[in-house]
Formats: structure tokens, C-alpha cells, sequence
């Protein structure tokens, strides 16, 4: 690396850092439990708006997975969410009516959070309707994982975004707050995927599945990214540069084996696609505070009518993590 491209990225990091500090005034503190967290915690950061009915769910999956806190920031719900928060124990949550778009899509607040909260803890970065797959997670707990990766000297843990949808038209079947979404979005695109590597950060750049076939086929530079960086063994300096798809230092973006090989990675199953799903749409391509103004909302919106129906005969059905180790979409790695 150059003298030059090492200079730019050092104070683009401390830029992203400052940025944070000056975002954190726009938090207000709704329920503080920070001082349960003992030295060795595994923590959870998410941002979110109107989850309600998901945000049960979440909190158990991710419970039963072995995540200790949780640190939550609520972007101005009216749903009854943030009631709901503030009474779990585990639970420390803000508040802020602020900017999502501005705040770097809620980065901005949570690498505030990060920073004060997560120094030396290994800490997940993960949307509401995001869920953590990794090797053997129907057997070890999340902790043996952090373990590994810190007796293997590694600081991030790489995972694709894999969309699950139903079968069917998604307003078809009615999700029950607390039930698990993929009881009914459970089927995925086994292929339909593209790798490129950013050579500036150094991370891979993966597109595809079905809203690459179904909203953007003729456009697929534009479909949306499904890298994800969301296991890391955080320090202060650390910053997540695009949501979680790639980090500074640039050294966290190297999730994959780049001498050819296949390095332990992961997957998020990504429970968009719900009965809910087309409304939501409609109202984030409203409020146009997502990435690009909205974009991908609006190319939801704009075919929405049709209660799209994303599978297809080269539909699979998923089973467990091994079925999608076998199909190339995460490994094991030298994880045994």
C-alpha cells in the first residue's frame, strides 16, 4: 500500500470517527443498561424503525445464539417498538428523531456506540431482519466461534446476505408477531451471484439473487450488496465504511482466503420479503432516506402491484447451514 493511499484511508477512518462524535448528540438515552456488561460479552448494535412485530423474534433468535447485550438505537418508531425495548433486561436502548439517510443509514450512531461501548468485545452489526448463520451454530454457541477466531488470530468474520422469500406472492401468508419468518420465507436462489473485489478497500462486492433478477435485471450494477462484515473483535479505531459491507482499517475486509483457499465465512438470512414487505416499500420510498434516496425501495414500488412472487423453479428450500456450505454460499473453513 502507498504512502499516499495509507494517508487517505488513516484520516478518512478519524473523519468517519469525528462524524460519529458529532452524530452521537442526536441520541437520547431511553433505557441505559450498559453497566450489565461484563468484560468478555458478546453485543449486538442495530438500528431500526417500526419493527414491532419482528423485533420479539430477533431478540430470541439471537439470545438462544448467545448474544449477551444488546444495544439498540430506535429511529423515531411509533409502533409501540421502543415500549417493548425498554423493558427487556438485556436491552440498553436510544432514541433519536434524526436523519437516517444523513446519519450514514444509522452508521453514524452506531459507530458512536461501538466505540464507547465495544472496545475488545467481539460485536455483531445487524439489521432487524437480518439472522446469523455460521458453522456448526445448530451446535456451538456464538461464543465458541469468537473463541476460535480469536485463537486464530482473525478480527472480522465475513457473511453473505442471503434473501429468503416465500412461495408464492409475499402478501400470501400472514407473519404472526414472534413466530419465526422462515417458517414461511423459506426458500433462497442457490445461484444468480457475481464476485468483484473493490480494489481500494480491498473487500469483494457480491450481487445477485432474487432482487437482482426481479428489480434489477436491467440494471445490475445497481442491484444491492450483499457483503457483509458483521462479526468483528471491535477497537475504538474502527469504523464500518458502507454499512457493513466493507471497514477501515482496510485489513478487516480481508474475509476471504486470498491465496486461493476457502476461509470459515457465514451467512445472514435476510427476512425482507414478509407480508409487510410491499407497504414497507412504499413508505421508504416515501421518506427516501434509504441508500441513493431510496432507490431500491422505488424500484420496489414501481412493481408492487404485481404482490411479487420471487420463486422460480431454480428455487431451493433451506434446511440447515450445511446444505448452504454445500452450495458454495459460506464454508467452514479450516473450522473443524
Amino acid at each position: 500500500m502507498g504512502i499516499l493511499t495509507s494517508y487517505r484511508l488513516r484520516w478518512q477512518r478519524k473523519e468517519l470517527r469525528l462524524r460519529a462524535l458529532v452524530k452521537s448528540r442526536e441520541l437520547r438515552g431511553v433505557h441505559d443498561r450498559t453497566g450489565q456488561i461484563s468484560r468478555d460479552a458478546i453485543l449486538l448494535f442495530c438500528a431500526f424503525r417500526n419493527e414491532d412485530q419482528r423485533l420479539p423474534y430477533f431478540l430470541q433468535y439471537y439470545r438462544d445464539l448467545g448474544v449477551d447485550h444488546f444495544l439498540m438505537v430506535d429511529n423515531n418508531s411509533d409502533d409501540g417498538g421502543q415500549d417493548y425495548l425498554a423493558s427487556q433486561p438485556d436491552v440498553s436502548l436510544w432514541h433519536t428523531s434524526k436523519s437516517y439517510g444523513a446519519s450514514r443509514f444509522g452508521v453514524d450512531w452506531l459507530t458512536y456506540l461501538q466505540g464507547k461501548y465495544a472496545h475488545d468485545h467481539w460485536a455483531l452489526t445487524v439489521d432487524v431482519d437480518e439472522f446469523f448463520v455460521y458453522p456448526f451454530c445448530d451446535t456451538r454457541p456464538i461464543r465458541a466461534l469468537a473463541d476460535w477466531l480469536d485463537a486464530s488470530e482473525m478480527r472480522s468474520f465475513g457473511a453473505m446476505l442471503l434473501d429468503m422469500y416465500p412461495k408464492g406472492p409475499v402478501s400470501a401468508q400472514q407473519y404472526i408477531k414472534g413466530d419465526d419468518p422462515f417458517k414461511i420465507a423459506c426458500w433462497f436462489d442457490a445461484g444468480n451471484y457475481t464476485i468483484t473485489r473493490n480494489a481500494y478497500l480491498r473487500n469483494l462486492w457480491i450481487q445477485g439473487g432474487p432482487r437482482a433478477r426481479m428489480f434489477f435485471a436491467d440494471k445490475p450494477k445497481q442491484a444491492p450488496a450483499l457483503n457483509k462484515i458483521p462479526f468483528v473483535k471491535w477497537q475504538r479505531p474502527y469504523v464500518y465504511v458502507s454499512s457493513t459491507h466493507m471497514m477501515l482499517p482496510r485489513g478487516l475486509n480481508f474475509v476471504y482466503d486470498r491465496q486461493g483457499g476457502e476461509k470459515t465465512s457465514g451467512v445472514l438470512l435476510h427476512a425482507k420479503f414478509l407480508n409487510t414487505f410491499i407497504d414497507r416499500a412504499s413508505e421508504e420510498a416515501a421518506r427516501a432516506e434509504h441508500y441513493a434516496g431510496g432507490r431500491e425501495y422505488r424500484s420496489y414500488e414501481n412493481r408492487q402491484a404485481e404482490d411479487p412472487d420471487f420463486w422460480c423453479e431454480w428455487s431451493e428450500q433451506y434446511l440447515n447451514w450445511r446444505q448452504l456450505e454445500v452450495l458454495g454460499l459460506m464454508s467452514k473453513g479450516n473450522w473443524a
